[in-house]
């Protein structure tokens, strides 16, 4: 930036071009006059200014004359276009964020390939494509079984008839990393995982919250909890748990923590660990991000929802909830891969055992707040948002979610079943009514207390007598339905009430003067409610 500016640009600025179609626009910036010339690329042009003439020549004159593809998209496609070109059969490892920085470092890129030598594949793979991308910004290789190849892709900013100084200089370059990489990995297993724990002792999680061995000893011991109640095997679940931070001491995920976990299985294979044991180390960090794998293991999905729940937890009770914006622990992302779990895996607990278990192993933290009517507040928002962006519309999640259900593993069929149902041209009306209905009760939840049971000798009307036999021929099959988890079907036969539930509100008056009435009344409409409302809260669906 020159004196005085207050413009400033990353790299050094030699001209400014400024044209209006062919009339040079009068700015100063930078310490520069504005004109009608630039310059091409520093080696692969001829090193003379470029006249633009006018301004919707600027693209192809810089392309033509310049040796620059000035167009980011352009370069971009163009540098996507000649990785897959070069991959031929195998596979290009391409993440956006690579190709968008590397199209960002070159002005008239040129794909060429690069190799190393075969030993280096002894190595887990993903650390050679971390270093790859990392330190270099090199494009990896996979066969189609999803195995590195040991020839790799490099974008130059150099376009040559001979490559060799340029694929020689980086293969150059890269060996050392790769020897680093190899280096790590062989020191690391020369110190069982086991051998580490007493280390983590050594390193603090929160200051309020112990160190990273007093929260390994949490999560096992939840894991432990867990993994009883879905009767997988405790053994293994809580040798999972005990062992999965332990990579964290290791050499190479001190290099690279984006590694932790995924070495932590390598290193407990190395080690003779049972299989599950190993993948609970990377496992148990599932889901990461949105649409990530879930665990595909028993001992994975316990420790994954210990380390989740305890975090959770620990963190809501020292006061560090959400706020706005920040969210430093990213207990947002865990609680909605908690809630994924229990939804998609379809697991049997409810959400207060699993907040109680996690409460019960911080019993002895000292100033512990109990959190778990906001947290299971927390998780519940988090589950309404992924439904909503799994296409269920925001008054069908209401309809499942608005009795705060404990157990979340049927709520996809509910939710399918709310579907099917408001699809019904009954549905409609039968909504409203609940809807009414619902109103009603909580209106009068005081002579709803003494009401009792319905009473066949005060159901005097026709239509309220109507409604009862419905409602009894009905209830013995809605209760198959739902034993049978056909919500569809519990449904679907309340659909079959509707004329009844019509000429109910019609023909008598709920609120009648006389008090055995009215509350048998009302007592006969709690018990609707009650059949209406067993799958979902269709009330929630009235317009």
């Amino acid at each position: 930036r020159p004196d005085g500016e207050t413009v400033q640009f990353v790299r050094p600025v030699h001209s400014l071009l400024a044209l209006f179609g062919e009339q040079v626009l009068p700015l100063s910036l930078l310490g520069l006059a504005s004109g009608r010339q630039t310059l091409g690329h520093r080696f692969l042009s001829s090193g003379e200014p470029i006249t633009i003439n006018h301004a919707g020549d600027y693209a192809d004159a810089l392309r033509e004359q310049g040796k620059v593809i000035p167009a980011i998209s352009a370069r971009k496609e163009s540098i996507r276009e000649q990785l897959l070109a070069k991959a031929g059969a195998d596979q290009v490892l391409m993440p956006e964020s690579l190709l968008d920085e590397v199209t960002a470092l070159v002005e008239w890129p040129v794909v060429y390939e690069c190799h190393f030598e075969d030993a280096f594949l002894a190595v887990p793979q993903e650390c050679l494509i971390l270093t790859m991308q990392t330190n270099q910004k090199y494009f990896a290789l996979t066969d189609a079984n999803g195995r590195l190849r040991s020839r790799f892709l490099i974008v130059s900013n150099l376009e040559t008839d001979d490559p060799r100084h340029i694929v020689d200089g980086n293969e150059r370059v890269v060996r050392p990393r790769l020897a680093d990489a190899k280096f790590f990995f062989e020191q690391d297993k020369k110190k069982s995982l086991e051998s580490r724990l007493p280390l983590l002792a050594n390193v603090v999680y929160h200051n309020k919250l112990g160190t990273q061995a007093e929260r390994s000893s949490r999560v096992t011991r939840l894991t432990g909890a867990i993994a009883r109640r879905l009767g997988y095997d405790v053994l293994l679940a809580e040798r999972g748990a005990e062992l999965a931070k332990a990579d964290l001491l290791t050499d190479m995920v001190g290099e690279f923590p984006e590694l932790q976990g995924i070495m932590g299985t390598y290193y407990a294979r190395h080690d003779g660990e049972p299989e599950e044991v190993a993948l609970a180390a990377s496992e148990h960090y599932q889901p990461r991000f949105a649409g990530d794998a879930l665990p595909s293991t028993n001992t994975g999905t316990a420790v994954a929802l210990a380390d989740k729940l305890e975090t959770l937890v620990g963190i809501w009770s020292i006061g560090l909830a959400p706020t706005g914006e920040k969210d430093p622990f990213a207990l947002r992302r865990h609680a909605l891969g908690v809630m994924r779990m229990l939804v998609e895996k379809r697991l049997p607990m409810g959400i207060s055992d699993l907040l109680a278990d996690a409460c019960a192993v911080f019993e002895y933290q000292s100033g512990f707040k109990d959190p778990r009517t906001e947290v299971a507040a927390f998780m519940l928002d988090r589950l309404r948002g992924m439904l909503r962006d799994r296409g269920f519309t925001p008054n069908e999640v209401e309809a499942v979610l608005a009795q705060n259900p404990d157990r979340v593993d049927d709520v996809v069929q509910r939710l399918q079943a709310v579907q099917a149902f408001a699809a019904l041209p009954e549905s409609a009306s039968l909504a409203a009514a609940n809807k009414r209905i619902t109103n009603i009760l909580k209106k009068n939840e005081e002579a709803l207390a003494q009401a009792g049971s319905v009473d066949s000798d005060l159901l005097v009307e026709r239509a309220e007598k109507n409604l009862a036999v419905k409602m009894k021929g009905l209830v013995s099959g809605v209760d198959e339905a739902f034993a049978k988890a056909d919500f569809t079907g519990a449904l679907r036969m309340l659909a079959l009430m509707k004329d009844e539930v019509d000429a109910f509100f019609n023909d008598v008056m709920v609120m009648a003067d006389d008090l055995a009435l009215r509350n048998n009344r009302l007592a006969l409409l709690s018990s609707l409610h009650g059949m209406m409302n067993r799958v979902a809260d269709i009330s929630k669906l009235a317009a």
